[in-house]
């Protein structure tokens, strides 16, 4: 597998901006009509199942979902194919109170002719997820 295929470049760069807390760098990875499904049907975060579209959603996803805690990405497998690259990542999210979740799923991103992401699709479950509750 090519190393410097494009989506699997915006995926490691999505990963280290996230982690590093760069709305601006993680933002300017996409294309303006992108669209995220993470997870794919109805969450919290995909409150219609439709997804969050624009780059204008994704700033409000980041200020809801990704500024308020520390989320630390675990990659176990990645693919590259097309213009797509899947993952098989664990994702754990702790939450300012100190309580945590744990998730495990797939990932794709979808980027486009100019390697800007086009789409980022999560394959998890909020009740498959693994919760612990804040140190007393």
């Amino acid at each position: 597998m090519d190393p410097d295929h494009p989506a699997l470049v915006a995926a490691r760069d999505s990963w280290r901006f996230v982690q590093g807390g760069d709305k601006a760098g993680w933002l300017g990875l996409m294309a303006e009509d992108i669209c995220v499904e993470d997870p794919i049907g109805l969450a919290p975060t995909n409150p219609d199942g439709q997804g969050v579209r624009g780059k204008a959603g994704m700033a409000q996803f980041w200020d809801s979902n990704i500024e308020p805690n520390t989320i630390r990405i675990e990659t176990h497998e990645s693919f590259a194919a097309g213009r797509e690259s899947a993952h098989r990542m664990s994702l754990t999210t702790t939450f300012p109170n100190g309580a945590s979740m744990k998730l495990n799923g797939i990932f794709t991103y979808r980027v486009d002719d100019a390697g800007k992401l086009t789409n980022l699709r999560g394959y998890w479950a909020v009740e498959d997820s693994e919760f612990t509750q804040p140190a007393e």
